[in-house]
């Protein structure tokens, strides 16, 4: 009787959960066990929920958990895709790979925001939001499901139709450590003027000036000092392209 009932997995009796189960069961293309990992796996931390212990309810922890499966399946799958990539070359595709861009392109691809439960408008919640999520998926399946189903997931959703070695071999991940490091070896001399740009703006933005041999190439603005630095270093790059690219 046991075994029958591990073998034909009941949808939740609530109605809630039960809505829940069916849309993860599509998304994931297998039927989740427990329910309640996926529901943490969408709860924000403003929900402020916690179990009978006094332990938070949100998808933190989970999506610590689910950034180690995701880079160690990545890890392995680098590791028989291109036998002859050195350490540091390895390193450098998956981080690419698993970048905060990426896995929020890859939430967003999957709609993950629709099942999130948070008391913050989500127009205020932040980009990365889409990935955090993301990798607290992947931690849900690794606790509901195993490595086998988490490694599944993460072919069908992020390999297959994602990761091109080519591509990503020619992939920036960073313009300022780029422009950095090709003023170095250029024997250029670099300064990122970064300040506190708020105006009337309700959010604090701050904003950067990037200069090069003692001119001014390029500026930008963002809600955080690295988005504006990798804005400002973006446009450098492109005043530079052709430079750069000779090396």
């Amino acid at each position: 009787m046991n075994l029958i009932r591990k073998i034909v997995r009941r949808p939740p009796k609530s109605k809630e959960d039960r809505a829940l189960y069916y849309e993860l069961k599509e998304l994931l293309n297998f039927s989740p066990r427990s329910i309640n990992k996926y529901k943490k796996a969408f709860t924000h931390r403003s929900v402020q929920l916690s179990d009978e212990k006094g332990n938070p309810i949100n998808y933190e922890r989970l999506e610590f958990l689910g950034d180690s499966i995701l880079g160690s399946v990545i890890a392995a799958y680098l590791y028989k895709k291109v036998p002859t990539g050195s350490e540091g070359y390895l390193t450098q595709m998956r981080s690419k790979i698993v970048s905060r861009e990426h896995l929020n392109e890859l939430g967003k691809d999957l709609d993950l925001i629709r099942f999130i439960n948070s008391n913050v408008d989500e127009a205020n919640v932040g980009e990365n939001i889409h990935g955090n999520i993301f990798e607290a998926l992947v931690g849900a399946i690794y606790l509901d499901k195993g490595y086998n189903f988490s490694q599944r997931f993460i072919f069908e959703n992020v390999i297959l139709p994602y990761v091109d070695i080519e591509r990503l071999e020619g992939k920036i991940t960073s313009y300022k450590g780029l422009i950095i490091e090709w003023c170095q070896k250029q024997k250029k001399k670099y300064k990122f003027d970064t300040y506190e740009d708020t105006g009337n703006d309700p959010i604090k933005h701050f904003s950067v000036r990037v200069s090069i041999d003692g001119e001014q190439i390029a500026k930008g603005r963002a809600t955080s000092k690295k988005k504006a630095e990798e804005q400002a270093s973006k446009r450098v790059y492109y005043a530079f392209q052709s430079q750069i690219s000779e090396g």
